[in-house]
């Protein structure tokens, strides 16, 4: 169940980032958007599983919280901090040229 729900909360921030890069830029910035975070994903994820098959039995913590599920949540948790930082919206800084026009 909680892997379900980390998939799902992946599928909601590749459906939001990719309607919005589409809205603001353009179906290829989108489309970038969209493999990068698939991409990010899929090498995540290996990378977390070994790690977790190094620290924790297969069993994990139980039956809902298995090595899958603690390598999918070690994962969300570092793209969490990635993608904050990545996405980051600061506003643009006015310049004193555009301030004279």
């Amino acid at each position: 169940m909680i892997s379900a729900l980390i998939f799902a909360g992946h599928l909601y921030f590749i459906s939001y980032i990719v309607t919005k890069k589409w809205q603001e830029e353009s179906l290829s910035s989108a489309l970038t958007n969209f493999a990068l975070i698939i991409i990010l994903f899929a090498v995540g994820w290996s990378i977390t599983s070994s790690i977790t098959k190094m620290l924790f039995d297969p069993k994990g913590f139980g039956i809902q919280f298995d090595a899958d599920t603690i390598s999918l949540t070690m994962l969300t948790i570092i793209e969490f901090f990635f993608y904050r930082f990545y996405y980051n919206e600061e506003p643009e800084e006015i310049t004193a040229d555009e301030t004279e026009k």
